[in-house]
């Protein structure tokens, strides 16, 4: 029987969780082996790549970058090509256009040995864009290469179809217009911080920015045409982002109704907190590797409903904890096309009803 491979390429702030968690429930996850590439040996990240051997994973380096390694004390066990052509699934996590190089140098070379590859929010054309539990349909035999919506995409588009939508073939939704109010920077980062709050201009003359675009572009691959805009802005905050959302329908809905739809979404949690650190502190005790992988936070008490039809309110949302939710479901449908609902369902311990 063919041996099931996930390879993670990258370290960072989704690279780095995701390969933890891959690894603590690798046998639920029927997953055989666990690798992950490493660009380059610097004696910071030491203790999270050795964390990560202890727990099982296997590290690939670039040739000639052995001895680096070694420096550290730090022993590799595969050249990074080799890595990429025995997985079953490549899971690529580097910074921004990394993704779409290593997809025209490596990837496409190997796509017929390799079950899919998997990019992050960033790298926008990669494959087909996908959300877990917003176009889990979409997703086809031929699709090769898919690429994971950013954090506050996975955020608006769980809103939307979760209070827009009565099922998949019939969304109620008049205009969604948010605003995302993002965090500086992670706390695990030393650069981009800024010292006052910063507004984002609007690239995109029928959306707005990106957020709303791509939501677009995630709804059309289930043949829906919505009607989304988005604004951004930065605040000197390393907690979590929040998301003012206004979501009008064509039909009403009461209060209770709504709610209803929230509580009954596993992929929405709902809380009292009104700030991002009481949620980010709920995730750092409660969440694997501190992430909460829920798709978004709602403020229960910040809902409203004006004129039976305009839904207003506040969440946050869980940063990296959403993409990694997705990252993983889109490999175990890969690995598993037709039981990977059942496989993704040893992660609900970590889903939250309430924080």
């Amino acid at each position: 029987m063919e041996r099931k491979i996930v390879h993670v390429v990258g370290t960072g702030t989704i690279g780095e969780p995701l390969i933890g968690l891959l690894c603590d429930y690798q046998g639920q996850l029927g997953i055989d082996e666990i690798t992950f590439h490493k660009n380059s040996a610097l004696k910071i990240d030491r203790s999270k790549v050795v964390d990560l051997l202890k727990r099982g994973a296997r590290l690939a380096v670039d040739d000639g970058k052995e001895n680096d390694f070694k420096k550290l004390k730090i022993d590799s066990d595969l050249r990074a090509e080799d890595a990429i052509e025995r997985a079953s699934v490549v899971i690529d996590c580097t910074p921004k256009g990394i993704g779409h190089e290593n997809k025209l140098k490596y990837y496409e070379n190997f796509s017929n040995k390799v079950k899919g590859f998997i990019a992050q929010g960033s790298e926008n054309g990669f494959g087909k864009k996908y959300a877990r539990g917003i176009n889990d349909n979409a997703l086809t035999p031929e699709d090769k290469f898919i690429q994971i919506v950013s954090c506050n995409t996975h955020n608006i588009s769980c809103l939307t179809k979760t209070i827009a939508f009565n099922d998949d073939s019939c969304n109620n939704l008049d205009k969604g217009d948010f605003i995302c109010i993002r965090r500086a920077n992670d706390l695990s980062q030393q650069e981009s911080f800024i010292p006052a709050p910063k507004v984002g201009i609007h690239e995109d003359e029928k959306f707005g920015t990106h957020h709303a675009k791509d939501a677009h572009g995630l709804f059309s691959t289930i043949g829906e045409n919505l009607n989304l805009y988005s604004s951004v802005m930065k605040v000197n905050s390393q907690y979590m982002h929040i998301l003012r959302f206004k979501i009008s329908l064509n039909e009403p809905i009461h209060i209770d109704d709504l709610k209803s739809r929230l509580i009954e979404n596993p992929l929405i949690a709902l809380t009292t907190k009104d700030m991002t650190s009481s949620v980010f502190s709920f995730g750092r005790d409660h969440g694997h590797y501190g992430r909460i992988l829920n798709q978004t936070v709602i403020v229960e008490q910040s809902l409203n409903i004006n004129n039976g039809n305009e839904i207003t309110g506040f969440c946050f949302t869980p940063q990296d904890g959403n993409s990694i939710l997705s990252s993983i479901s889109a490999t175990e449908w890969f690995l598993y096309p037709h039981s990977y609902e059942d496989k993704i369902q040893c992660l609900s311990n970590l889903f939250f009803n309430n924080i």
